[in-house]
């Protein structure tokens, strides 16, 4: 999995909205790429690893909504 977003990132996309809008759909490629992951590798009977997956979906859900609203 790629590094996470530095702090230079972070600021720059307090600041430029069209920034912004790349680095949620990055994050959002990010977590959706961990997901399924976690998917293929986990054990979705075992409560840990899907109380993990519900929570990644729940974050998914909210950056494209994020990502929806520009």
């Amino acid at each position: 999995m790629p590094d996470l977003n530095t702090e230079e990132e972070i600021t720059r996309a307090r600041t430029d909205p069209g920034f912004r809008q790349e680095l949620l759909a990055r994050n959002l490629e990010r977590l959706l790429a961990a997901l399924n992951l976690a998917r293929r590798n986990g054990d979705e009977r075992d409560p840990e690893c899907a109380r993990q997956i519900r929570e990644g979906v729940d974050l998914a859900v909210k950056l494209a909504g994020r990502l929806q609203r520009g």
